[in-house]
């Protein structure tokens, strides 16, 4: 089972980044903003470590500064976004639609 939140320690070593790096992206993307526990110790989800992730390939891997990052994020020259979108809203409706003949055969 996975576990639902992460620590700073553990989310950099999954990156292979330093725990410095994580909180200086922290500061520099308004998106981005984990939760603290009652010690004040960052706690980051799938969806943090997702969004971490797409933040350290694209500074490294894609040579963009960190406004260009903050621009791919934002959805503009990303036409993958619209495809996850439209991939979601299938499956959505699949399931409408399955639940809908469940429905009809009950009757």
């Amino acid at each position: 089972m996975d576990k639902l939140y992460h620590s700073i320690g553990e989310v950099a070593a999954m990156l292979g980044v330093r725990p410095s790096a994580l909180r200086y992206y922290e500061e520099r993307f308004p998106e981005l903003r984990p939760g603290k526990n009652s010690r004040g110790e960052r706690r980051y989800t799938e969806h943090d470590i997702e969004l971490l992730r797409r933040i350290v390939d694209l500074s490294r891997q894609g040579s963009y500064t960190l406004d260009g990052v903050r621009t791919q994020l934002r959805g503009r020259n990303r036409p993958e976004a619209s495809e996850v979108a439209a991939k979601t809203l299938r499956q959505v409706r699949a399931e409408l639609v399955e639940i809908g003949r469940k429905l009809a055969s009950e009757d």
